[in-house]
Order: C-alpha cells, then sequence, then structure tokens
C-alpha cells in the first residue's frame, strides 16, 4: 500500500518535501486508558517511528516534530524528568536504526536547558549521522517559536550594532538564515494531532504559507495509514502562495 502511494505521488510530484507535526495528545491517550501520561509519551514514541519509516518510504525529505516545548518545562517536575529520560533512552536505542537507515538527524531549540545526558545524546546522534543523505529528522527540544525570533532578532542587532550588518539589508532572507531552522527549507505541511485547534508557539515564521491538516486522533493513535492520508489530501490542495 505505501510503496503504490508512493510511486503515484512521486509521479505528480505531490509529496511535500518538508512536514512538520505538532505531536499533541500524548497525556488525554493516557487518561482516557487509566494510565500515568508517561505511559501516554511512551507510547507516542511509537507513533514517532511511523512517522519516520513512512516518511522515509515516501521520499520526504524533511520532518520536524515537536517534542518538547519551552512552555512545557512548566509541567510537573515528576513528567519533565520522565520525559527527559524518554528523549535520552529514545535517542540512544534510535540511533543505530538512524545509521542504518541513513537518517539524519537534527535538533532545534535552546538545549542549554536540557539535562547533560539528553545533550550528549543529541551531540553524538547529531555526530554520528551528519554524513547520512537520508530523511532529515529534526527535534524541537525546548523549543519556543518566539524565543527563536527573539534569538535571530538579537543576534541581528548584535551584528547590525557592530557594523557587521547594514540594517538597510535586513530583509525576510537575512532574517531566516538567522534562525534556527536555517539549514532547512520551510514546511509545506503542519500537522495537529488530537484536533486542538492552535499553533502553540511553533515555527511560527516558517509555517507562513504551510498547508494545516488538524487530525482527531490523539499522537499515539497516529500512525504510518493516518500520514499517508494527510500527504495525500496535501496532494488535492491547490497552493498559491498569494497568487491567482
Amino acid at each position: 500500500m505505501c510503496s503504490e502511494i508512493a510511486s503515484d505521488m512521486k509521479d505528480s510530484h505531490d509529496i511535500p518535501r518538508h512536514i512538520a507535526i505538532i505531536m499533541d495528545g500524548n497525556g488525554r491517550w493516557a487518561n482516557a486508558r487509566g494510565l500515568p501520561r508517561a505511559e501516554g509519551h511512551r507510547a507516542g514514541a511509537k507513533s514517532v517511528k511511523a512517522a519516520v519509516d513512512t516518511c522515509r518510504q515516501l521520499g520526504v525529505e524533511y520532518l520536524t516534530l515537536y517534542a518538547f516545548s519551552s512552555e512545557n518545562w512548566k509541567r510537573p517536575k515528576k513528567e519533565v524528568d520522565a520525559l527527559m529520560d524518554l528523549l535520552e533512552k529514545f535517542l540512544r536505542q534510535k540511533l543505530p536504526d538512524m545509521l542504518k537507515q541513513n537518517v539524519r538527524f537534527h535538533s532545534i531549540g535552546r538545549h542549554d536547558m536540557l539535562p547533560e545526558k539528553c545533550r550528549k545524546q543529541i551531540e553524538q546522534a547529531t555526530s554520528d549521522t551528519k554524513n547520512n543523505t537520508g530523511l532529515n529528522l529534526i527535534l524541537a527540544l525546548s523549543y519556543g517559536s518566539r524565543e527563536e525570533i527573539t534569538d535571530a532578532a538579537r543576534a541581528i542587532a548584535t551584528k547590525a550594532a557592530a557594523g557587521e550588518i547594514d540594517p538597510a539589508d535586513i530583509d525576510n532572507d537575512l532574517f531566516s538564515n538567522h534562525l534556527y531552522t536555517s539549514k532547512f527549507p520551510d514546511p509545506d505541511l503542519l500537522i495537529r494531532t488530537s484536533g486542538e485547534l492552535r499553533i502553540s508557539n511553533f515555527l511560527l515564521w516558517q509555517i507562513s504559507y504551510s498547508e494545516i491538516l488538524i487530525s482527531p486522533k490523539n499522537w499515539p493513535d497516529f500512525r504510518g495509514p493516518d500520514l499517508q492520508e494527510a500527504i495525500e489530501e496535501y496532494a488535492r490542495r491547490h497552493r498559491r502562495f498569494g497568487a491567482v
């Protein structure tokens, strides 16, 4: 099924180059089953694998996953600690798979706030996969788009004050080049699970012209066939970018 869809879509250039996903609903999935919230996050990790596998098979070049927001630090310490443990374990266990599957790993966000064990795994996964040429997997960790834009503005202002940048030369491209995502194209498709209708401080600059799809499913229930359906819906849309 997946290979047939991939073949049809590739012929018509309908595969989004970059998909971004707000992975929402792990806690609600767990609560509905009378389980601790941490179990929802563990179940959600399986959906991450399914998304990566599907994107690889369909030829998607970039997949950005909103894994932990800057606002998530406000959650109870027990839940945050469980999430950090899950992140470290996920990266450690999945690194051999990324190497085998030619997946290149990246991460964006304010990493200085992450525990040292997580930073080390991020650095190792980034370094070990830097020569891979397949899917680019980008995890947004301790990430907030307003913070990203603020950091970019501060960096540009510092360079302008030092005479390295003429304020008259500041444009969209220059600003984009100072964002955490400067190495990546903007997302073509933004998916949010759990039915919530908000962006939640995610890639605010980058999704200006992204197609948006909301799934009613909680993230642990969102698997490969659901992502394929989202891509099929994307393929049916006509992207005008402000034109007719």
